[in-house]
């Protein structure tokens, strides 16, 4: 399977020294999705690497923000930050928005079924049998 890290573009970035598009935001993500809570801007530059300047990061989850991703609450004369979904769930959207975004909806399921590693096909192939045509799991659950 591909890895989405495998970007051309990606490459052009990180010869330049500066994070490829998009980088950034996600490893802010990641860094609140690893919290056990909310997180200040200066906690987010803390944990994250590299030589980030806060200002960058305020911008960034300022943007997050501003996109709905991120949910904040008044600590001190800051804010401490949210994710408004989990990980999983962020991804899934991110993974319907793209098969949306494709003219041939059962190509692009192929292709994707067709570039799973053999354990993601069997994980895939399990959870696909505890569901019923309406898209109802066996026990009667949405």
């Amino acid at each position: 399977m591909n890895d989405p890290k495998d970007d051309p573009a990606d490459d052009e970035a990180a010869g330049s020294g500066r994070r490829a598009r998009g980088a950034l935001e996600s490893d802010v993500l990641a860094t609140l999705w690893a919290a056990d809570g909310p997180l200040t801007a200066r906690q987010v530059l803390e944990r994250l690497p590299g030589d980030l300047a806060y200002t960058t990061v305020l911008t960034i989850l300022s943007r997050l923000h501003d996109k709905a991703m991120l949910v904040r609450q008044r600590e001190g004369r800051g804010y401490a930050y949210t994710p408004v979904r989990d990980e999983a769930s962020h991804t899934a959207r991110r993974m319907r928005s793209l098969l949306e975004q494709g003219s041939d909806r059962e190509a692009v399921l192929t292709r994707f079924v067709s570039e799973l590693s053999t354990r993601d096909e069997e994980l895939l192939h399990q959870l696909l049998s505890g569901y019923d045509a309406r898209g109802e799991q066996s026990d009667g659950r949405q």
